[in-house]
């Protein structure tokens, strides 16, 4: 069923339809942006009754804007039944604890298998459409090789809600990693590194911009000119060997960028254990570890790395909400040899 929208633009519009509207349009309706200027190249937007398909069009105070938003299509991407392991889920949104080795969204490398056929699958009828499609709203993502949280808009609403909670950095999101190395604010190597500073509690916090890296576009690369602002913060919850030579540390993200924490973690020299493209395979003290924790070290296929917590607002009723993942399985037996060692050690 279609849905039709009037609105008359107010005093001092912006100068352009897109920008006018996306003020103008109740909040009630949920359009962002991106989908006005969608429904504009449509057609789908009368401007004093005639069809006005450029976003970029100019608008006074007093234009009488007609919208006609569709019914929501089906998605073009297939359901598969997929397990899940769903934390929470109501009308507006799905929280997921993510196995390890799914990706997100499909990609040309991945066009099934994914997170998002899972829950084509498991939310069926009760998607009521975001972005004008019958399709999960993913408002954030979490790397293939990545377990954890995250959580997915149901609908229009929720979607738009979500959005400008992780656009405002509102969102609280902890990661457990286990990297080589110990960053310790005693460490006066770690003070020397641009981009590094310590807060009370001895809490590392990195703070640089991030863009694609020049030659490998798989990676991303730190700057400190250009790019995209980038903070994160770090905790050492435990640490492992005698001497210490690697440990399980808390990470908080104030920012989302892509491959964040890893990038991160690598530019100050504590690359997480198992990453195959920041953490590199560094050696460690053959004495300060059991053969058992080198072989856990050696064997471990992906960055250790875990969403443990998410925490948000509803974006409906306003609820606060805030989920926890326990330790994945493969996790949980690295930190546990690396675990034994250290008791051993002492």
């Amino acid at each position: 069923m279609r849905t039709a929208l009037s609105i008359t633009i107010a005093a001092d519009p912006p100068p352009r339809l897109d920008k006018a509207l996306s003020r103008d349009v109740p909040e009630g309706a949920h359009l962002s942006r991106t989908r006005l200027a969608r429904l504009i190249g449509d057609g789908q937007v009368r401007v004093n009754g005639s069809v006005e398909v450029n976003p970029k069009a100019r608008v006074a105070e007093g234009d009488v804007v007609e919208i006609t938003v569709p019914e929501a299509e089906e998605s073009h991407i297939g359901p598969e039944p997929i397990p899940l392991d769903v934390v929470y889920e109501d009308a507006d949104l799905i929280v997921i604890n993510k196995p390890a080795g799914m990706v997100v969204h499909p990609a040309p490398g991945t066009p099934s298998g994914t997170l998002v056929n899972a829950l084509l699958h498991h939310c069926g009828e009760s998607l009521s459409g975001v972005g004008g499609a019958k399709r999960p709203g993913v408002v954030h993502r979490i790397d293939k090789d990545t377990s954890g949280l995250l959580v997915v808009a149901k609908s229009d609403a929720a979607h738009h809600g979500l959005a400008a909670q992780f656009e405002a950095h509102s969102v609280e999101r902890q990661y457990a990693a286990v990297v080589y190395g110990v960053p310790d604010g005693n460490d006066p190597r770690l003070r020397g590194i641009r981009g590094a500073t310590f807060e009370a509690g001895n809490i590392l916090k990195i703070t640089t911009q991030l863009a694609r890296h020049k030659t490998d576009r798989q990676k991303q690369a730190v700057l400190f000119d250009g790019g995209r602002h980038a903070v994160t913060r770090a905790r050492v919850v435990e640490s492992f060997g005698a001497p210490a030579c690697a440990a399980l540390v808390e990470c908080w993200l104030e920012t989302g960028r892509t491959h964040q924490i890893r990038v991160h973690m690598a530019h100050v020299g504590h690359g997480l254990i198992g990453d195959p493209v920041y953490g590199g395979r560094r050696k460690l003290p053959l004495r300060a570890l059991t053969q058992r924790a080198l072989d856990a070290v050696a064997g471990f296929s992906r960055q250790a790395l875990h969403a443990a917590v998410l925490g948000f607002e509803h974006p409906v009723t306003g609820e606060t909400l805030r989920f926890e993942a326990p330790m994945p399985a493969d996790m949980a037996d690295l930190i546990a040899a690396l675990r034994d060692q250290r008791d051993a050690a002492g």
